[in-house]
């Protein structure tokens, strides 16, 4: 199972470990972005990105920050923000939508900073529960899917960060998969079919 998830994650549109673009994170819509003007309460907050790729804020609505490097998004605002003052400083932020699930304590939709790594999301998730793997952490992303070994300081992932729209899910032990879903079961052919159910999700 694990190599076909390799080999999965190997063929899918986006290689699991490479960065979104070379010059830095890329905003979606369903993100949001922390920005921090000096001196301009008004301008700062936490803005969410719209469906249109601008930020979802009646002073922001014409800045389209999606679907570009984040070091072009932060020179789009600065544009906006010199209509305002000859010399804006200010701080952008951006925070990634990313599901954390399975055999965790809080799953749910986090926002979390680009530099944050899966084993910090799964920190902040309220890590595993005693049922949890963190040898077998699955990372879906942009129609990949890998299997993470999150007990290893010295492997890819305990580098790999997080991106827009990832969904991180801690598989169960293998020994309460097969009390919940293949022992009840009954027969050896229904448990064959419960055991295939299972894979193919």
């Amino acid at each position: 199972m694990k190599t076909i998830l390799v080999i999965l994650a190997l063929l899918g549109a986006s290689p699991l470990f490479a960065q979104e673009q070379g010059d830095g994170p890329v905003l979606h819509p369903g993100d949001a972005v922390q920005v921090t003007v000096w001196r301009k309460p008004e301008f700062s907050g936490e803005f969410n990105v719209g469906a249109n790729g601008a930020l979802d804020h009646p002073l922001y609505q014409e800045v389209v920050v999606a679907e570009v490097p984040l070091s072009v998004a932060r020179e789009r605002l600065r544009t906006y923000l010199k209509t305002w003052e000859n010399d804006p400083r200010f701080v952008v932020k951006p925070l990634f939508r990313v599901a954390v699930g399975g055999q965790v304590q809080k799953p749910s939709l986090y926002a979390l900073p680009p530099e944050m790594t899966i084993a910090q999301a799964v920190a902040t998730a309220g890590g595993v529960t005693p049922q949890g793997r963190l040898n077998r952490v699955r990372v879906l992303r942009a129609g990949g899917d890998l299997v993470l070994d999150l007990t290893r300081s010295d492997g890819p992932g305990a580098r790999e960060t997080v991106h827009s729209g990832d969904q991180i899910i801690v598989e169960q032990r293998g020994g309460e998969v097969f009390r919940q879903y293949i022992a009840p079961a009954g027969t050896i052919a229904t448990a064959a079919v419960a055991l295939i159910s299972l894979i193919l999700r």
